[in-house]
């Protein structure tokens, strides 16, 4: 095994510096993993923040400014800009760099992005499977990546030594790496990912329709499930808005699943078939215990929660 003696990359580009950009950068910084991080949001605001916090050593307006000369180019934008970014860029992308990306969904990243790759570019998609429900530069820390899975997604007859040139970078930042089939990637996520915050949105906008309960009383009961509801429906609505539009086959296929689930629940509990929803929840407590055992949660009372802070 060769062991690194400098910077994996000379400069890293990270088109978008909210909490995957954001943190990425800062995982950078701890690694060690470039000589240089250029930032890029079209956002004057977003970019002073982002300056003031320091984990780039610099910010650009200018997309192409941000990605000239660098090595490792990440769009971290949300995936319905993804095409027009790769587009605006392709002409200052340098021969040999790796082009990837940090979105939820592939296939359609592949078909947005692919057709304006330059020749001599190496094109790797990638998700790195990590997140909270905040946005914005000051959600990033280092440590979001620290055992979870990033998924790389290589085209076929994709360049080998590039391939585990990015899979040694995302092991730099602490996390698992796992190399999918696009479109295996987008069945797998909506049943990991969307389609349980399809759901959150859902019930939550339900709760929030419903005249007969008071805004006071979803709130003052809310230290339960529906509380846990909450956190996930407050992630980044543009993010989730292209997420949905750019998976939606997938999303409905598993959609329909689970409406065919629910749907013998209904059933269940109507005629009081308590065998079958025992059996169901006993089901449903070792898949969450699997979970825990994985390293992807905390047995933690309150789930690892501060009590002080809901």
């Amino acid at each position: 095994m060769t062991t690194r003696t400098g910077p994996l990359f000379t400069k890293v580009a990270l088109l978008g510096v909210g909490l995957i950009g954001a943190s990425m950068a800062h995982a950078i910084r701890r690694g060690s993993l470039a000589a240089h991080i250029a930032g890029h949001t079209r956002s004057p605001v977003t970019r002073k923040r982002a300056s003031e916090i320091g984990f780039c050593h610099s910010m650009h307006e200018d997309p192409l400014e941000a990605v000239r000369d660098a090595d490792l180019v990440v769009l971290c934008t949300p995936v319905g800009v993804f095409g027009d970014v790769a587009r605006t860029i392709a002409p200052a992308l340098k021969p040999g760099a790796i082009l990837t990306d940090v979105g939820s969904v592939k296939t359609a990243v592949v078909r947005d992005v692919g057709p304006h790759v330059p020749d001599g570019v190496h094109f790797i998609p990638g998700h790195p499977i990590a997140g909270t429900e905040h946005s914005g530069p000051d959600a990033g820390f280092a440590e979001l990546f620290d055992g979870r899975w990033c998924v790389l997604t290589p085209l076929p007859g994709a360049d080998e030594a590039a391939v585990e040139r990015l899979k040694t970078f995302w092991k730099g930042c602490g996390s698992r790496v796992e190399v999918m089939d696009p479109k295996h990637h987008d069945l797998v996520l909506a049943i990991t990912s969307h389609v349980p915050h399809l759901i959150a949105y859902n019930i939550v906008g339900t709760a929030s329709d419903l005249e007969q309960v008071t805004q006071s009383e979803v709130i003052k009961f809310s230290a339960g499930g529906f509380r846990d509801f909450t956190r996930i429906a407050a992630s980044d609505p543009t993010m989730w808005r292209d997420v949905f539009l750019n998976n939606r086959e997938a999303v409905l296929e598993i959609l329909g699943r689970f409406s065919e689930d629910l749907s013998r629940l209904q059933r269940a509990i109507r005629w009081g078939e308590g065998d079958m929803l025992f059996d169901l929840f006993t089901r449903t407590r070792a898949v969450r215990r699997s979970i825990i055992d994985a390293g992807q949660d905390t047995a933690a009372a309150n789930f690892g929660r501060n009590p002080k802070k809901p």
